[in-house]
């Protein structure tokens, strides 16, 4: 494995910070070194759920998404941080700098983790090598600890840097795939969500290996054209590149929709909102991203424009959620003159791949509203089992025909 140079095809890294949050608090204050660290909400508040814990904090088994009265009783010593969204943004840009000095292709995946193709740097050294220097170059200039997968594509590579850490370093090759993912639960594999793992359930696939060796044409028919890339995934294919562009190129996405005559009926208006809320949700799911910030634009029949916006306050991507917002957004400024010209559009664009990682620095404290019920809970099943009792979740279906209605309730 240490010999591992390919003759042909490309060479991969993808740079995974380790404990991300955690770390650059350690960074920015070394008093924290060596502490059971979490970041998470104001504990007094109540607004406790973990959104990052140091790998100290994780030995006494904390972890995202626990609330903090639990992780207390696990370990009474923990040290809790407020998320600084600033700073952690600002080292991130710092990190991809530094990344940026290897090779110019370099691909942002989230705030942090990015893909670097490294197959022109031979003058630079061995992969293995080229790999050990990141890793001193963050840990020395930024004090950021990572783990690193080298492998011929970027599938492999982000798969190779979960295997170990922290600080690890691992290659895995195209003929390592049946030894080393094939046993694997199908959950475990990057790209597929739950969701995507009971579809799959439901015709036979259980793990990597089935999904491998499945038959392409149900696979298709099942999950469209992301059950292709899935396919090809578990079998160690993908053909994707590194693009230093892609996430640069979608400042904003989004959708208008001109009348053909002036239109003042509500039904009608928000018929066509929800249409272009759905348009704009494709595009980005598509192109992978959440959005932050919604806006509308207005256009009457004097041909008046007016945009409004709104940040939400974690990144959205389903059409649903968006349409929601933009309904809220043209109750607060619409006056009721005929419209002849609607849109939306999203922006400050995320990766879709960040928002799942890890929680959004401010949808914890959503999460920790629920965490009186959640403490009652865990107390009824310590005292008589798992089973006892569960968190259910009832969704109103937002639509064009109840919106208005919805809207009502919540003023």
């Amino acid at each position: 494995m240490n010999s591992w140079v390919p003759k042909n095809g490309r060479v991969i890294l993808h740079v995974d910070m380790n404990a991300f949050f955690a770390s650059v608090e350690i960074a920015n204050d070394p008093s924290l070194k060596g502490k059971p660290l979490v970041i998470a909400g104001n504990e007094k508040e109540r607004r406790g759920i973990i959104v990052t814990a140091s790998y100290e904090a994780r030995a006494y088994g904390l972890k995202a998404t626990m609330p903090l009265w639990e992780a207390r009783k696990k370990c009474p010593n923990m040290v809790v941080k407020l998320p600084n969204h600033e700073l952690y943004r600002k080292v991130s840009r710092q990190m991809f700098a530094k990344l940026g000095t290897i090779t110019p292709l370099v691909e942002a995946a989230s705030i942090d983790e990015g893909y670097l193709d490294i197959t022109d740097c031979r003058d630079l050294g061995h992969p293995i090598e080229i790999a050990k220097k990141i890793q001193q170059i963050l840990l020395d200039e930024l004090g950021l600890p990572c783990s690193i997968g080298i492998a011929p594509n970027k599938f492999l590579a982000k798969t190779a840097s979960d295997i170990k850490k922290p600080q690890g370093i691992t290659i895995l090759r195209k003929r390592d795939v049946p030894l080393t993912l094939w046993p694997k639960k199908i959950r475990e594999m990057h790209g597929v969500g739950l969701k995507t793992e009971e579809k799959l359930n439901t015709i036979g696939i259980y793990t990597i290996e089935d999904l491998a060796k499945s038959d392409i044409n149900k696979i298709q028919a099942l999950l469209g054209s992301n059950g292709i890339s899935l396919k090809n995934h578990a079998n160690g294919i993908d053909e994707r590149e590194v693009d230093p562009s892609r996430m640069l190129s979608y400042r904003t996405i989004g959708h208008s929709s001109t009348f053909s005559s002036d239109v003042s009926d509500e039904h009608i208006i928000a018929s066509s909102f929800e249409k272009l809320s759905n348009r704009v949700c494709d595009r980005l799911r598509k192109k992978g991203l959440n959005a932050e910030t919604i806006s509308i634009t207005l256009r009457f029949k004097d041909r008046k424009t007016i945009t409004r916006s709104m940040t939400t306050q974690s990144p959205i991507q389903e059409g649903s959620s968006i349409f929601k917002e933009v309904m809220k957004l043209w109750k607060n400024n619409w006056n009721g003159e005929p419209l002849r010209l609607i849109g939306v559009t999203t922006s400050n664009l995320v990766a879709h791949d960040e928002v799942t990682k890890q929680l959004d620095l401010f949808s914890y404290e959503q999460d920790a509203k629920q965490e009186p019920l959640m403490e009652t809970i865990q107390k009824l099943k310590n005292k008589f089992g798992e089973d006892i009792i569960g968190l259910g979740r009832s969704k109103q279906k937002i639509n064009s025909k109840n919106i208005l209605d919805v809207l009502k309730t919540t003023e």
